[in-house]
């Protein structure tokens, strides 16, 4: 299948998305249409020959597959993200357990220094005896304050070389059950490599069992589908009114809009390719406002704000399970990394199904003098 191909099949699925999706949770009318094909949008894909089926049918099975794999690649994403964190913490664990192990060498060493000591003084005669014999007795005084001193150490270095012994052995069973953890998220994350791979040949199967003029149809009806969705959505009223950005959120935008574009990959954060939580978690890394690496730890940590109530720079999430994430441009568009096959672009808000919008800077207060990033020449759209 040729790339410009599978790039204009992804575009038709965002109109399935729009189209043939159930309603939103939020409170957001359904931008599409209701049709009989969207009655299976949350079954598995027919079997059946593409050539007998209809566009509508088509657009159903490829938004069921596109979803899949972008549901896979979250899961991915998220449990990379884990076992980022659980490899610094293996590497935290080591680097204690390695110093907790040189200090009970160098404990047990003091310790053998005086039980040598202890050894080599034991047949001498008492210090009660020596001080009476001692021509200088407050001399043999003093050096009995030394032995007692030196019982003294002796005592707090086995203190401490039991002590640390049992802090070696915390760490050492700490850093073994991080390194577990670790090993666990790695296979868990290889099974979901393994899946997204899978539902994307199915995507690549189901393409590539199109022909040229169901592939030109699929590209009228998603131009035409996409256009009223947008149209009954603003209609609406959901986007009451423009606000400018925060300082953050401006910039946020501007790194998104820099990257149109690029294309889409599954599980990249860039810089030559994202998906769609790797460009909206990048660019407000590079506002300074770190935030979760996928869409549905997006929808679920960050604030939530009404649709009305939207800026430029805020995170529009979409689908009922938060799979699929896009910043708002203004003027009800996005800027989204929608797909494999396709690359970073400008999309109307309503070309998939609403969930809600989160605002990753809540507290900071709107530019008071804001111009709209100026778009690439020839931008996709």
């Amino acid at each position: 299948m040729s790339g410009s191909l599978l790039r204009l099949v992804c575009t038709a699925a965002v109109a399935a998305g729009a189209l043939l999706a159930p309603a939103p949770a939020a409170a957001v009318p359904d931008p599409g249409p209701t049709t009989g094909a969207a009655a299976g949008a949350g079954g598995a894909a027919a079997v059946g020959d593409p050539g007998q089926r209809s566009v509508a049918a088509l657009l159903t099975d490829l938004q069921k597959l596109y979803r899949d794999a972008e549901s896979a690649t979250e899961k991915y994403n998220a449990t990379a993200e884990k076992l980022e964190k659980q490899r610094a913490d293996v590497a935290r664990l080591d680097a204690r357990l390695t110093q907790a192990r040189l200090s009970l060498r160098d404990s047990r060493g003091a310790a053998g220094r005086l039980a040598r000591q202890q050894y080599q003084n034991s047949g001498e005669i008492s210090s009660y005896v020596r001080v009476l014999l001692a021509r200088d007795p407050q001399h043999a005084l003093d050096e009995g304050h030394v032995i007692g001193q030196l019982s003294q150490e002796r005592a707090e270095t086995v203190e401490r070389v039991a002590g640390t012994e049992r802090r070696t052995d915390s760490l050492a069973r700490a850093a073994r059950s991080a390194l577990d953890g670790q090993l666990a998220l790695a296979a868990q994350q290889k099974k979901q490599r393994d899946d997204v791979r899978k539902r994307l040949a199915e995507v690549e199967e189901l393409l590539a069992s199109l022909t040229v003029d169901q592939l030109a149809e699929l590209d009228r009806f998603e131009k035409s589908g996409a256009a009223k969705a947008q149209q009954q959505f603003m209609a609406s009223g959901a986007l009451s009114s423009e606000r400018p950005p925060s300082r953050e959120g401006e910039e946020a935008l501007r790194y998104a809009v820099g990257q149109i574009g690029k294309p889409y990959q599954w599980g990249a954060e860039g810089p030559k390719s994202y998906d769609c939580s790797g460009l909206t978690s990048q660019a407000w890394q590079r506002a300074g406002q770190p935030i979760p690496r996928t869409s549905q730890e997006q929808w679920a940590q960050l604030p939530r704000i009404p649709l009305s109530k939207l800026r430029p720079g805020d995170l529009v999430i979409y689908f009922p399970e938060a799979t699929h994430v896009a910043l708002y441009l203004g003027d009800g568009m996005v800027v989204q990394a929608p797909r494999p096959g396709t690359k970073i672009k400008v999309s109307p808000i309503a070309a998939n199904p609403l969930l809600g919008a989160v605002r990753p800077d809540p507290g900071e207060k709107p530019l008071r003098s804001y111009t709209p990033p100026k778009l690439p020449e020839g931008a996709p759209l």
